[in-house]
């Protein structure tokens, strides 16, 4: 059974840098596609960022530029950095595990975290 656990969300200024980590269990990261995907208010879920199985990166563009993904295979985990935050940021975080991964994009799976919430303000 997959089971996914985000930390690191948190308050932090705009300008600011925050790391998300998700830690998974009952899957192995190294081996598969992996996604970070974020809901704001008032909108639907969206992603953010995905990795292939081969460690290709997809960003959304509204993170392009100031957004970091890679895994480790040894830890079991996905980690998401985003600099330069703004307000519009802010949401609730969550880990995708073993979506497909199509014509360089992350597609995604069923396999959710609970989210972790970040805010950014000041």
């Amino acid at each position: 059974q997959v089971h996914l656990v985000e930390s690191g969300g948190t308050l932090v200024q705009p300008g600011g840098t925050l790391t998300l980590s998700c830690v998974a269990s009952g899957f192995r990261v190294r081996n598969n596609p992996m996604g970070w995907y974020r809901q704001v208010a008032g909108k639907e879920r969206e992603l953010v960022a995905g990795i292939s199985s081969a460690g290709l990166e997809d960003y959304a563009d509204f993170v392009k530029g100031r957004a970091y993904i890679w895994k480790d295979g040894d830890k079991n985990t996905v980690t998401l950095r985003l600099n330069s935050l703004k307000p519009e940021d802010t949401g609730v975080y969550y880990c995708n595990a073993g979506g497909a991964w199509v014509n360089g994009h992350y597609i995604t799976s069923p396999h959710w975290g609970q989210g972790t919430q970040v805010t950014v303000s000041s």
